[in-house]
């Protein structure tokens, strides 16, 4: 009738009822989709920025217990250059790959004194600069017109150690391409012994370019030097001290053994028989006790008559 409600049959009452729940049920898991999905990405960029900065201070706490900050280069010329012996120059590269060499022979020049070195007498130049600067600056000087050397700085004024060779621990693929840009086309492809064991060809391999030039290797974010926790060369009676190389013409200052390398080492630039005879007899000899070196006979044992 007109105006008055007429009643539903229990059964519709439920179904109506159902299916209200049912739309209600799947609104509200639309709308718990809508709000949570933004919160797991959320989550997820956090889990992974935690895991990046994981990575980066576990990297970077790394690098500093290895790393070899000023303190390190804060040593006389001769002392600094049988110290770089055994250690790992590492070179980043603008890709993020990492070069490293170890070194094994170096030359140092002591500076005002040494009529050898480039700041002999103590004279300054453009080019020299870094001798001068605190020890550690990266001294970069080109030879021939083509070819760099790497020296480091140390203390004393005007005093730098020169690494003539290392042994390539990384990247040796890399270093290989370097190198070959420098070489005649259709040489023959270099040995890893080879690849870093001249002052020219160390610069090449690990990719020193000039405007490395008085850079700070204690601080510097492309080029460092490393301590290698389980190295076992450098012991004392494997450095060989022998005269430097390429300086005859200064005289007497060309036969100053300043010139310190890793003996038995493939990766040396030039060996010095001579100096390691010399200096083997010698350890030797300091390695005798008074009762195993034979003593002269002065005859005053001898039982006198009477």
């Amino acid at each position: 009738m007109a105006g008055r409600k007429r009643k539903m049959p229990a059964t519709m009452a439920a179904e109506a009822a159902e299916q209200v729940n049912k739309r209600n049920n799947q609104s509200n898991v639309k709308l718990t989709d809508e709000v949570t999905e933004p919160a797991r990405c959320e989550n997820n960029n956090n889990s992974r920025a935690e895991t990046e900065r994981s990575r980066y201070f576990t990297e970077t706490e790394l690098l500093r217990q290895h790393r070899l900050g000023e303190e390190f280069f804060k040593q006389p010329c001769i002392s600094l250059a049988k110290a770089f012996l055994g250690k790992v120059l590492v070179r980043r590269c603008a890709d993020g790959a990492e070069l490293r060499g170890r070194v094994v022979e170096t030359e140092a020049y002591l500076g005002g004194e040494d009529r050898a070195s480039h700041s002999a007498g103590g004279r300054r130049t453009q080019r020299n600069t870094a001798m001068f600067m605190k020890p550690g600056t990266i001294y970069v000087y080109p030879i021939y017109g083509i070819y760099l050397c790497m020296n480091v700085s140390s203390e004393g004024d005007g005093a730098a150690v020169l690494l003539r060779s290392a042994e390539a621990l990384q990247g040796q693929s890399v270093m290989r391409q370097l190198r070959a840009a420098q070489r005649k086309e259709g040489a023959r492809q270099l040995k890893d012994r080879e690849l870093c064991n001249g002052p020219a060809k160390l610069c090449q391999a690990l990719s020193i370019p000039r405007c490395f030039d008085r850079r700070d290797l204690a601080s510097d974010p492309e080029v460092w030097l490393e301590r290698e926790p389980n190295a076992s060369w450098a012991e004392p009676h494997d450095v060989v001290s022998a005269s430097r190389i390429g300086i005859e013409s200064h005289g007497e200052w060309a036969k100053k053994p300043w010139r310190f390398y890793l003996r038995g080492h493939p990766c040396v630039s030039v060996v010095n028989k001579e100096a390691e005879r010399r200096q083997q007899y010698g350890n030797v000899m300091n390695d005798l006790s008074p009762s195993d070196v034979q003593q002269p006979d002065t005859g005053q044992n001898d039982v006198k008559g009477t």
